[in-house]
């Protein structure tokens, strides 16, 4: 636990001018208020008040006054930030009466965090947000544009292999450990992969990773998107989540048992059980685009049916292989999400939903090892597979059903967050694109 005073020690040797003290909206969007160095010891003691009634979702003008308080251990120099040395501490967000916000997603996950911590174990996420570098024009605007035409391990053709080393190295200036980076299956399509941790540490690497990524693009000339489906019949960009539950004290992975074929504890089981029974209710936290449900289509390995298996990159819920010697590597891989979801939101209702399958002891359905891609209505039907809801619209109805979803998030953020995306559904189907006049004009 860093103090106080090693804050203000490491902000003074580093020549510290400025602080971004950075927090959430409701839809992940990273905002921030910026306050001078000598203010540091002011807002680490009290808070830093802010116009709560600004944000999205956050309040209404008459109750619109709150503070953030800076998490300490998320303090880090930002590596850009050269001519006014700048540093960075995430906040947590709390009402007048000294109380936490029950708006603020990052409580909303260190709430249910707590609810697993009083079980005896931690909640674990390794995200692997995927994202696709484009070309900027002369003004500056992005172009849907790719930076390569490499594909999948590409070395020859992959010319984002510099612009990741430089991510990579501004990433570890924030204390992100990347385990592996490369290009993956599209033209410019890009993954680095960072070290697995606590679920309220990922969410908040997700956040500075996405900031990260795009400020070293931008240098670069390029625009880093993190779009679910930003280019039609090309794969579209995923943020595949590995979890695992560790005991509190000893830190063993409570998901692993070696006496299982597939490795799986009753534990881990339970978990996975409940995930599916809750798929479709979360999936508009997990996939909260329009634009998301172009990329849960089938052929781009990506989940389509609420399903789970060891070697089936079209399941829901892939099982990992992994080495004998290795069982604390024992996890479970989640393949819905992507990496426009606010992964508060998004690790909140996954950590409750397994909750829910553990509580209840569930049991998974049969495991489906083949291609889900290619079966036909009565083969689906043979294996009771339902699908994942087709667009946001379908994924909001499923969510309003959803008495998990609503108790996770509580009542304040569930109705808001309803409300933002049914805005945004509702736009989206008053809009005409350009393949209904390209379909249309000439013949109707």
């Amino acid at each position: 636990m860093t103090s106080k005073q090693a804050i203000a020690h490491q902000a003074a040797e580093a020549g510290i001018e400025f602080l971004n003290l950075q927090f959430t909206d409701i839809v992940g969007m990273v905002k921030s208020v910026t306050i001078p160095v000598a203010e540091l010891e002011r807002a680490l003691d009290r808070g830093v008040w802010f116009d709560g009634s600004s944000v999205e979702g956050f309040a209404r003008i008459a109750e619109s006054d709150m503070y953030l308080v800076p998490d300490l251990d998320t303090y880090a120099v930002i590596p850009w930030a050269d001519r006014n040395p700048t540093a960075r501490l995430i906040c947590d967000v709390f009402t007048p009466r000294g109380e936490p916000f029950q708006g603020d997603p990052r409580y909303v996950l260190k709430r249910a965090m707590q609810e697993a911590r009083a079980h005896g174990w931690v909640y674990n996420t390794g995200p692997e947000p995927e994202f696709y570098l484009f070309e900027r024009d002369a003004a500056g605007h992005a172009l849907v544009q790719s930076y390569d035409q490499g594909g999948y391990f590409d070395l020859s053709t992959d010319r984002g292999l510099g612009v990741r080393t430089q991510m990579v190295k501004a990433l570890s200036a924030f204390g992100i450990r990347v385990e592996a980076s490369h290009h993956e299956a599209g033209p410019g399509q890009q993954e680095i992969d960072f070290l697995y941790t606590d679920a309220l540490r990922a969410a908040d690497n997700v956040l500075t990773f996405k900031s990260t990524l795009r400020e070293v693009a931008r240098q670069h000339g390029l625009h880093a998107t993190f779009m679910p489906k930003p280019i039609a019949g090309i794969a579209g960009s995923g943020m595949h989540v590995h979890q695992s539950a560790t005991h509190a004290v000893t830190g063993e992975n409570l998901f692993a048992d070696g006496q299982n074929k597939l490795g799986l504890s009753a534990m881990a089981l339970s978990f996975l059980a409940g995930q599916l029974a809750h798929a479709r209710g979360m999936c508009a936290l997990l996939a909260p685009l329009v634009n998301s449900y172009k990329r849960l289509v089938p052929g781009f390995e990506a989940p389509v049916y609420v399903s789970w298996g060891q070697i089936n990159r079209s399941a829901l819920i892939r099982v990992p292989q992994v080495q004998q010697l290795s069982p604390e590597s024992t996890r479970l891989e989640l393949r819905c999400p992507d990496p426009s979801c606010n992964p508060y939101l998004a690790f909140a209702v996954m950590l409750r939903a397994g909750l829910d399958g553990i509580g209840r002891n569930l049991e998974p359905p049969p495991i489906s090892n083949e291609d889900l891609y290619h079966l036909d209505v009565e083969g689906r039907e043979a294996r009771g597979l339902s699908a994942l809801p087709g667009s946001l619209g379908d994924a909001l109805e499923e969510l309003k059903r959803s008495d998990l979803v609503h108790e996770t998030l509580g009542e304040h953020l569930f109705d808001r967050y309803v409300e933002a995306k049914t805005i945004e559904w509702r736009e989206y189907c008053t809009q005409v694109s350009r393949w209904e006049i390209d379909r249309y004009l000439a013949i109707y």
